[in-house]
């Protein structure tokens, strides 16, 4: 039994003291950051915002690749299925990811454990938005046309069961109303298709539709948030227009595979901590309009997993529906 234990902590010495050896290397190659959605939109700008600081810092290139399908879940199972080296990384989108494993329909084959947040990035509101030339001017507006065509309205929802689709939901329930939902595997082409008059409202992001609001091609109705956002100083939030509880947002971070060794992990956690720090990273998010929200190790680690309690709530919503 003596035997088993010196030799259990030679061994465990032994992992330790190669780990730290291998984590003062990395490292050595190109590192891969894969975002689970088309380019173009806030999570893919953000990934590339980030990327082309960190790897400054890091010494070497970071390169975004796009995994895009199925409202993120095609990406996260790439991501969960990588090697844990600290060469794989990708972008997880709470509370998009845990309603992609709760979700027994959407049939995932990886767990919440099988991914290991590192760092997040931007915590980014979900608004309402039509077209300048729409017949609805506020968001009573549209209620009350809502109201006489029930299903009849087309919204535009960025994902299945994703911080807009729970956005849509609380809306619905608390208004009293019921659109037509058209998904979308992306921010770019639901935006495309509002333009296009193929929808005829959009829930997404503040980050994903604030070049074309700054630019004259779409009309924000809502914010839905508790505080008005800097970047819409003028826009009134959901809690504002009578819906207190009307809250939702994309929290945007970075992750890993399961098993990333203690030493990388954290040196990880440091190069994009000081990265996302960053006088140049802090301008160039708020130049795209992506509110910032920073939360490393274990903050993030509890937010992760606070975000599975909200997805289970609507996950059974929808499945009781």
């Amino acid at each position: 039994m003596k035997g088993r234990v010196i030799f259990s902590f030679v061994a465990l010495s032994l992992a330790l003291f190669v780990g730290s050896a291998y984590a003062s290397d990395y490292p050595t190659k190109p590192i891969t950051l894969q975002v689970p959605y088309p380019a173009g939109g806030s999570t893919d700008v953000g990934a590339r915002i980030v990327a082309a600081i960190a790897e400054k810092q890091i010494g070497q290139p970071i390169v975004v690749v796009n995994k895009a399908g199925a409202g993120g879940q095609v990406g996260w199972t790439e991501l969960a299925r990588q090697k844990p080296d600290g060469y794989y990384l990708g972008y997880i989108n709470l509370p998009h990811l845990p309603a992609t494993i709760l979700d027994p329909e959407r049939k995932a084959t990886f767990k919440g454990e099988d991914i290991v947040p590192i760092i997040s990035q931007a915590l980014d509101p979900t608004t309402i938005s039509v077209r300048p030339d729409s017949p609805w001017a506020t968001l009573k507006d549209l209620i009350e046309d809502a109201k006489k065509k029930p299903g009849q309205i087309a919204a535009g929802i960025v994902g299945y069961l994703q911080d807009d689709e729970i956005g849509y939901l609380q809306f619905a329930e608390a208004a009293g109303v019921k659109l037509r939902l058209v998904y979308f595997d992306g921010a770019a082409p639901a935006i495309t298709a509002l333009l296009g008059k193929h929808v005829d409202v959009l829930f997404c992001t503040v980050a994903d539709n604030y070049s074309q609001w700054k630019s004259g091609r779409i009309r924000m109705l809502t914010i839905m948030d508790k505080e008005r956002t800097k970047f819409y100083p003028d826009l009134a939030t959901t809690a504002e227009l009578g819906f207190p509880m009307v809250i939702s947002a994309s929290t945007r971070g970075i992750a890993g595979p399961k098993g990333i060794p203690e030493p990388i992990m954290k040196k990880l956690q440091d190069v994009f901590k000081k990265t996302m720090m960053a006088k140049e990273h802090m301008d160039k998010l708020e130049g795209a309009a992506h509110p910032v929200k920073i939360m490393v190790g274990e903050e993030f680690v509890k937010y992760y997993w606070d975000s599975f309690k909200v997805a289970q709530k609507w996950v059974d919503y929808v499945r009781k529906k």
